[in-house]
């Protein structure tokens, strides 16, 4: 029955997105950003069910698992640093959208002040191609463990059958496919998880009872992590401050922002945060209390993967079908954003890395076969956690673009020298901080950005002195 429900419902995300090719257009401009005539309800939801991805069901409640109540920083840093960029960056980038006529993040990156900077652009979708490529491996990664906690296949099974779903409705349709499958699981996502959050209070006999037993675990409803590299509230306000960044991190992550360039006017940009940070707040709440309560139903899994411990929960405490429901919850926040991540990689590859005049609709879709090819190799080939790769990704490609798009937000012009010191600065500097396991401490891609952002002004510095 588990089995069934599950296949039941990845079906049902299949037809929606197979569905969407009687809106397609057949056009360059409507398999990229879907004519850029999206509601900012389906928008919202696409944008965040893209941000909540497996990251979520699996690294946030592996990461809330282990760490416990200090977790919910991460949510406060998070979601905080993601509306400051909100408020400057979203409705900038729809204008600039229109204005260019770009098709691509990296486009608009690349003539955003008029010009046409064609190594930013190559630059850029280098960096596309290579982070999301890893992203979306870690997506399909996670899909995998999925299925391995509860059926006990190997974990290559989940990833191939999350690639090849997705291959089938991005082809279909592109990036409405995307969106439209978004929508569709951002309610399952939400289902899902609260279903699971009830049960699980319920099975301990009720909130007061569930919080005495999380405090009978040594330290874990600690509000301070126990590993900050400065002890109290200093080292806290640097921890939350962090996370902020990492929020703030979303300006630079061509798949979600490319959501916000398919809207339909600039002027529904704020509709589109509501919808936005709606969910985001419901569902990040529900999930830190599932990673919470895992702790008390699954204790062995502390020596083991803190990262299995969602489809590990809802096998204990729920029938089969509902069961079914988790796992295509859990598929349907990665294929949420695999898809993102293979499109945006695959735009990149065409219309920006090869020759213009070459992007065929043939072509755009056999590169999109060898990006979901690409993501789905690095996903076999090693045992890297989801949470961590994610992370890392996600601050490379912040600390690639969030200091320049920054500095096209608040009117700053900006030289093409200028942009690609930013964009390598920032790439170099996430990636030594990672490298010297700083990241432990301080999340990689705050130094990252700001770095980019010195530099800004570092090179404007010594162009004037010449």
């Amino acid at each position: 029955m588990t089995v069934i429900s599950f296949l039941g419902f990845l079906f049902l995300f299949l037809l929606v997105g197979v569905a969407s090719f009687l809106r397609s257009r057949n056009a360059k401009e409507d398999y990229y950003l879907a004519s850029k005539d999206v509601s900012p309800m389906f928008v919202g939801l696409s944008a965040v069910a893209t941000n909540n991805s497996g990251y979520m069901f699996i690294g946030v409640i592996g990461y809330t698992y282990a760490v416990g109540l200090a977790s919910i920083w991460l949510m406060i840093g998070w979601i905080a640093g993601d509306f400051l960029a909100s408020l400057y960056v979203h409705r900038q980038l729809r204008i600039s959208t229109e204005k260019t006529g770009e098709l691509t993040f990296s486009g608009v990156l690349s003539r955003w002040d008029g010009g046409n900077y064609k190594y930013v652009r190559l630059i850029a979708a280098l960096i596309t191609v290579v982070f999301l490529g890893a992203y979306a491996a870690a997506q399909l990664s996670a899909g995998g463990k999925a299925l391995h906690a509860i059926f006990g296949w190997p974990e290559a099974s989940g990833a191939v059958l999350a690639a090849v779903a997705v291959a089938i409705y991005c082809l279909a349709g592109g990036l409405r496919a995307s969106i439209w499958t978004d929508v569709a699981q951002s309610f399952v996502m939400l289902f899902a998880m609260g279903l699971l959050l009830v049960v699980a209070i319920l099975g301990l006999g009720g909130p007061a009872r569930a919080v005495s037993m999380m405090g009978e675990v040594d330290g874990f409803l600690d509000l301070f992590p126990s590993d900050l590299v400065v002890p109290g509230l200093s080292g806290m306000a640097l921890f939350v401050i962090g996370w902020m960044f990492a929020g703030l991190s979303v300006i630079g992550q061509p798949h979600i922002m490319v959501r916000f360039m398919t809207l339909d006017r600039p002027e529904h940009i704020s509709r589109a945060r509501g919808w936005y940070y709606s969910f985001f707040l419901a569902f990040y709440l529900m999930a830190t209390g599932v990673g919470m309560l895992s702790r008390i139903y699954l204790p062995e899994l502390s020596g083991l993967d803190p990262e299995l411990a969602l489809p590990t929960m809802a096998q204990k405490l729920l029938p089969p079908v509902f069961v079914g429901l988790i796992l295509a919850g859990i598929f349907a926040a990665t294929m949420s954003t695999a898809d993102s991540l293979i499109l945006s990689c695959s735009s990149a590859l065409t219309h920006d890395l090869l020759p213009k005049g070459l992007e065929t609709t043939l072509q755009i879709k056999v590169a999109t076969i060898l990006v979901a090819a690409f993501a789905l190799a690095i996903a076999l080939s090693g045992n890297q956690s989801v949470f961590s790769l994610v992370i890392l990704a996600w601050s490379v490609l912040a600390s690639a673009f969030a200091p320049l798009l920054i500095m096209y937000a608040i009117g700053k012009r900006v030289s093409e020298g200028q942009a690609i010191v930013m964009m390598l600065t920032g790439v170099s500097v996430a990636l030594l901080w990672r490298y010297l396991e700083w990241h432990n401490s301080i999340y990689e891609g705050m130094p990252g950005i700001l770095a980019g952002l010195l530099m800004f002004y570092l090179y404007r510095l010594l162009a004037a002195r010449r």
